[in-house]
């Protein structure tokens, strides 16, 4: 959620609220249930209520509400959107430089991992924009975010998908880490290393679904692509994972690398199914250079 260069020199009354509201409520807010630490577990009533939470965050950036905003802790929330400062003070100031009236966010997917909730939202921010977001709670509150945004196509991709389309809740609940290990394997095998004699074992023949907005469905699709690319000169590649987050058949993995020769976040979410990668949705966001950020935390 990247602001453009110009500030405005407006007061925002949507920043003032957020600012204010997470202020004075934090301190007042009805306490929630500890976090999942090593050798504990979250309770689903826990999860639930921290997803509707970040949904909720969210859509206050449309409507301007300040009480959602009082789930960040307003002495610790580091941000590694890289356009923004640290702090309650950053996200104010993100807020301030929009437009009034201009935003729209319409979360279609939120699971949780642990103490990180992820969420897939589609936004009208400075833009269109497709977002996948992850926060971190820590005591029943928000201290850390990361995000990766990609600019909203107008159409479907070839096989007549958008960005967000297909199914939204996990189930398969008690296959998560499998479901993680197969999805960590596929990236660190295909993506990261280049094994492609092992791509096949990955999913179930050509049955492949698949969203970016470039790309064709099945592995022939994705052949294709990449055929199309080579020939183009255009280059992808993944480096290093950062971050493997999964909800029962749903895994983001958070990958660093480059495309097109530039610095690049890659943000992968995967659909599994009968212990096969049936579908994928995905945004690509070049990194700024370091004199361009806002802070110094790191996109990762």
């Amino acid at each position: 959620m990247t602001p453009p260069n110009k500030k405005s020199s407006r007061t925002s009354p949507i920043a003032l609220a957020a600012l204010t509201a997470a202020v004075s409520l934090s301190a007042c807010a009805s306490s929630t249930p500890t976090q999942r630490t090593e050798g504990t577990t979250m309770t689903s009533s826990t999860q639930q209520n921290q997803k509707q939470q970040v949904v909720d965050l969210l859509k206050a950036i449309e409507t301007g509400e300040g009480a959602p905003v009082a789930v960040i802790n307003p002495d610790k929330y580091i941000q590694h959107n890289l356009g923004a400062a640290d702090g309650l003070v950053g996200f104010g100031a993100l807020l301030q430089a929009l437009p009034k009236d201009s935003a729209r966010v319409n979360t279609v997917r939120v699971f949780q991992d642990g103490d990180l909730v992820f969420a897939h939202t589609d936004y009208d921010f400075f833009g269109p924009k497709i977002g996948f977001d992850i926060f971190r709670f820590e005591n029943g509150k928000i201290v850390e975010h990361w995000d990766n945004l990609q600019e909203k196509p107008a159409s479907p991709n070839p096989s007549g998908h958008t960005m967000l389309d297909g199914p939204t809740r996990a189930n398969d609940l008690d296959k998560t880490e499998a479901n993680k290990k197969l999805v960590a394997g596929f990236v660190d095998d295909i993506l990261v290393n280049g094994r492609m004699e092992k791509l096949a074992g990955y999913f179930n023949g050509d049955s492949y679904l698949q969203h970016n907005p470039r790309i064709a469905d099945g592995l022939s699709g994705l052949g294709q692509a990449l055929q199309a690319m080579a020939k183009a000169g255009v280059s992808m590649k993944y480096d290093r994972v950062h971050k493997v987050l999964g909800e029962g058949n749903f895994v983001l993995v958070a990958s660093e690398g480059s495309f097109g020769g530039k610095p690049t976040s890659f943000y992968d979410l995967f659909r599994v199914e009968n212990g096969k990668i049936a579908e994928h949705w995905d945004t690509i966001e070049t990194v700024p250079a370091r004199d361009q950020w806002k802070n110094q935390n790191g996109k990762f």
